[in-house]
């Protein structure tokens, strides 16, 4: 029992390879990245041992932080624009 090879024009399939598509886009990370420095800054606003009733410390800090989380969200939900 003999094996026959088949002419080598089709046997060689030409596949086409899709580029790979990331979740995010570069926006994305970068609103992502500067979502975590708002909220390091928040929490350094925050810190500290001398006078811990400041306005600073309990209402200014708090929010920074919140709006670092919020900007991380939309980080996070925002649709990558997509280039065709």
């Amino acid at each position: 029992m003999a094996l026959q090879s088949k002419p080598a024009s089709t046997t060689t399939k030409e596949t086409e390879v899709a580029p790979v598509q990331f979740i995010f886009g570069k926006e994305n990370y970068r609103l992502l990245i500067i979502s975590i420095a708002i909220v390091a800054f928040g929490f350094v606003l925050m810190s500290g041992t001398t006078d811990i009733y400041s306005t600073t410390k309990i209402v200014i800090a708090p929010i920074v932080v919140l709006a670092g989380f919020a900007l991380g969200f939309v980080a996070i939900l925002k649709k990558p624009s997509t280039k065709a």
